[in-house]
C-alpha cells in the first residue's frame, strides 16, 4: 500500500496455494472471482461457495457452466468447487443465460490465458467490465468488444505487469450525488462521469435535480425546494442500478407526489423500507414493487434491528437510507450502545467512523455531540 492506501501494489509471482477457503470467501462474495484466473494460470482451483446473500440469490451455476464450456471439470464437494483443467482452458463460445457481471468477469479473466478464441455472448456491459478489460489489455491480453453484449478474447501465453487507475465507483458516486437533494446546496463529485450514471442522472433530472459536468467531475444541485416523484425500475446496465435503489427510495420519501419502484434484479431488496417507515415514510411493498407517497419530512429515529441483515447486502443501503433521510438540522445519529459485537453498537461505530461519511448537518463538527469517547464524525456536508 502506498500514498495512504490510494495505491495498491500487488504481486502474484510467488503463489503458494490454489485454494480459497470459506473463511476468506464468506467475507466478500466477489472472492469467487479467483476461480477463473486460478484455472487459467494453474489449471486447478478449490474455491468455497460464497454463501447466502440477504438481498437474494446469486447462484454460481452461470460461472460453472461458462468455465465448463471452456473445458474445465468442476465438482461441488462439501461446499467447495473443485475445478481442474488438465490440459488448460480452451477458447469457446460462451453464452450466458443472464448478463451476470461476476460471470462475465470470471470468464473474461480465464479466457486471457486460454488456448484459442473465446466469445462471451450476452456479456454484462457495466463500466466495471470495461475497466477490467482495459486493465487486462494493459497486461498484454487481446480483448475486443467490452461494453457491448459480445466480448471476444484471443488467448495469450502470459500476462505482464501494468499500472492501472481504477474506475470511479458509480454506486458511491450516485450516493454522494443525492446529498444536495436532501440537504440543499451544491455538491461537486470529483472524478464523477456521466457515462457511469446515465440512467440515474435521467431520474434525477425528472425529479428536479440539475447535474452538470465540470472539468473535475459532476456538480449536483436541486432546482426546486422539493424533489418531485419519479418511477424507477432497476435493470442491468445501462439501466437503473439496483445498488442505488435504496438510496433513491430514501430520497423519494420526501418527494412531491407518489413514486413506484420496481426491483427486477434481486427478490429481497426492500429491507430498508421498514426502517424508513419507522422514520415516518409512507411505503407499501407488494412483492418486487414498492409504492412511496412523499411526506413533508422524516423524523430522526433509532434504527435498532436491521443492521446485520443490511450489512450482508450492502453498507451503502443502510447508511444512505438512515443518514440521507434525516432532517437537515439533525446533528447526530441516535444509536443505542450495546456489548461488543452487538449489531447496534457496530452500526454506531460504522456511522461515526465515517464508513460512508454522509452526515448532513447545519452546524460544525465541534457542535456535534460525542456519543462515544474518541469517535467524531469525519465528514459534514453543509446544507
Amino acid at each position: 500500500s502506498m500514498q495512504d492506501g490510494k495505491v495498491q501494489v500487488l504481486s502474484s509471482h510467488a503463489m503458494t496455494s490454489t485454494t480459497a477457503d470459506y473463511e476468506i470467501v464468506r467475507k466478500m462474495r466477489a472472492s469467487n472471482l479467483v476461480l477463473g484466473p486460478l484455472l487459467a494460470r494453474h489449471h486447478q482451483a478449490i474455491v468455497s461457495l460464497p454463501g447466502g446473500c440477504a438481498i437474494g440469490a446469486r447462484p454460481m451455476d452461470i460461472h460453472v457452466a461458462a468455465l465448463e464450456a471452456m473445458g474445465a471439470e468442476i465438482e461441488l464437494k462439501d461446499g467447495y468447487l473443485h475445478a481442474k483443467a488438465p490440459g488448460g482452458l480452451k477458447g469457446a463460445k460462451v453464452p450466458l443465460r443472464f448478463a451476470s457481471v461476476g460471470a462475465t468477469e470470471n470468464v473474461l479473466m480465464a479466457a486471457t490465458l486460454a488456448k484459442g478464441t473465446t466469445v462471451i455472448e450476452n456479456a454484462a456491459r457495466e463500466p466495471e467490465i470495461v475497466d477490467l478489460a482495459k486493465c487486462l489489455r494493459s497486461m498484454g491480453a487481446q480483448i475486443e468488444g467490452e461494453g457491448t453484449s459480445t466480448i471476444t478474447i484471443q488467448g495469450v501465453d502470459r500476462l505482464g505487469a501494468a499500472t492501472h487507475p481504477v474506475v470511479t465507483d458509480r454506486i458511491e458516486l450516485g450516493t454522494y450525488m443525492l446529498a444536495p437533494v436532501f440537504a440543499g446546496g451544491e455538491v461537486e463529485c470529483l472524478g464523477g462521469r456521466l457515462d457511469l450514471v446515465g440512467s440515474f442522472v435521467e431520474k434525477l433530472d425528472a425529479a428536479g435535480v440539475d447535474v452538470t459536468e465540470t472539468k473535475d467531475g459532476l456538480k449536483v444541485k436541486r432546482r426546486t425546494d422539493r424533489a418531485m416523484a419519479v418511477d424507477v425500475t432497476t435493470e442491468v446496465f445501462p439501466g437503473f442500478p439496483t445498488d442505488l435503489q435504496a438510496q433513491m427510495m430514501a430520497m423519494l420519501c420526501t418527494a412531491d407526489g407518489t413514486s413506484v419502484l420496481e426491483e427486477k434484479i434481486f427478490e429481497n431488496r426492500f429491507m430498508h423500507a421498514p426502517e424508513l417507515i419507522r422514520m415516518g415514510a409512507e411505503i407499501e411493498v407488494h412483492g418486487g414493487v414498492a409504492t412511496v407517497r412523499g411526506v413533508d419530512r422524516l423524523v430522526d429515529h433509532l434504527l435498532p434491528g436491521r443492521s446485520a441483515e443490511v450489512r450482508k447486502s450492502t453498507r451503502k443501503e443502510l447508511n444512505a437510507t438512515s443518514l440521507l433521510a434525516l432532517p437537515i438540522e439533525t446533528f447526530s445519529i441516535k444509536t443505542r450502545s450495546g456489548p461488543p459485537g452487538d449489531a447496534a453498537a457496530d452500526l454506531e461505530a460504522d456511522v461515526w467512523a465515517g464508513v460512508i461519511p454522509l452526515h448532513l448537518a447545519a452546524g460544525s463538527p465541534e457542535d456535534a455531540p460525542d456519543l462515544r469517547p474518541g469517535l467524531k464524525p469525519k465528514t459534514y456536508f453543509q446544507g
